[in-house]
């Protein structure tokens, strides 16, 4: 009788149809590695499925999380950099093909055949994942599971604002979306000289805008104001260099395109299903450079890990609730409330 545990299922595409369900402890292959997972943190793809609001396709049933972090507990007979024991977060691309040009280009991350946790195969909200060893990194010595499980969205994060984005010291820089992603993006921005730093959000983000106030930000949209207009009382009055959207919805990309400066830039990082019903002849007029920015790569998670580890890059700013498994609900509930910026949760 194969062994089971308690795993957080989203089992349909309907609204709320996720549920801690008893499911079979994974197996493993010759290359892979069991983890006990020791925190996983709640992404805002999480509560897109648990919505039923996403955009890409789903292997339902599956088992959430991807941002997570563990103890190795059993490993595969062709496993050789790690031990059992070893204190490990993971990378999200759980299934690539080796030999399609995109990972030979060192970019699996954007290959359209990858398959991720939690929503391609099963995640880490349970006691135990089954992860490829090439997607295994190391947790430094001193960072706790917790702030580990984070190193997922800060890269994400590193990714948009440090490889996609163009940012010298002293460029404009506005953020869209002070959820997980956007204030992370607010911490590198800042990091990377960012002058003046701008977060825009709504009435809703009034407790998130003011840890962007925290890290360095200028607040606009908690009290309703005229985002553009209080934009063009900055530098030169032409608008932001750089505008990063990682908010969740479409219609916020009509605000970047209003706010960039003529031949700035907008790196787009947050996922929205919705049509977005605009007109794109801004971006043509004003010769702005519009980024998509997915994902990450190995050398990424290694910066990060380190950045975590040093407090160069401050988690305690935005890890707000850490609960266990069974108290999923009211943890998510409180992020789609922006009542918390980031739960994790304990197996």
């Amino acid at each position: 009788m194969k062994e089971t545990m308690s795993g957080l299922v989203n089992f349909d595409s309907n609204p709320h149809s996720v549920e801690l369900r008893e499911v079979p402890v994974p197996e493993i292959g010759e290359e892979d590695v069991l983890v006990e997972v020791q925190a996983a943190s709640i992404c805002g793809s999480d509560l897109h499925q648990y919505q039923g609001k996403v955009s890409y396709k789903v292997n339902y049933p599956v088992i959430l999380g991807h941002e997570f972090s563990g103890v190795i507990a059993k490993i595969g007979s062709r496993v050789h950099a790690f031990k059992k024991g070893d204190h490990v977060v993971s990378e999200t691309a759980a299934v690539i093909n080796l030999y399609s040009p995109f990972t030979r280009e060192g970019h699996y991350h954007i290959d359209p055949n990858r398959l991720g946790f939690g929503y391609g195969v099963d995640g880490a909200m349970t006691k135990f994942v089954r992860v490829p060893e090439r997607c295994l990194h190391r947790i430094p010595e001193g960072l706790s599971f917790e702030k580990a499980a984070l190193t997922e969205p800060s890269c994400v994060a590193y990714d948009a604002i440090c490889v996609n984005s163009r940012i010298r010291p002293g460029d404009s820089v506005a953020v869209i979306g002070p959820g997980p992603i956007g204030l992370f993006s607010m911490l590198l921005a800042k990091l990377s000289g960012a002058n003046p730093l701008v977060a825009i959000g709504l009435p809703i983000d009034a407790k998130r805008l003011k840890i962007a106030s925290q890290i360095g930000a200028m607040s606009l949209g908690a009290q309703g104001e005229d985002i553009l207009g209080e934009v063009k009382k900055l530098g030169d009055g032409y608008g932001m260099d750089l505008v990063v959207d990682a908010s969740g919805h479409s219609s916020t990309l009509k605000i970047a395109l209003d706010i960039v400066r003529p031949g700035g830039q907008i790196t787009k990082v947050g996922w929205g299903p919705q049509p977005c019903n605009f007109s794109l002849d801004p971006l043509v007029a004003k010769a702005v450079t519009l980024q998509g920015s997915f994902s990450h790569t190995w050398p990424m998670w290694e910066k990060v890990l380190a950045m975590l580890a040093s407090n160069q890059l401050n988690a305690d700013l935005i890890l707000s609730r850490i609960a266990p498994l069974n108290e999923w609900q009211s943890c998510f509930e409180a992020m789609l409330a922006s009542e918390i910026v980031k739960g994790v949760l304990k197996p």
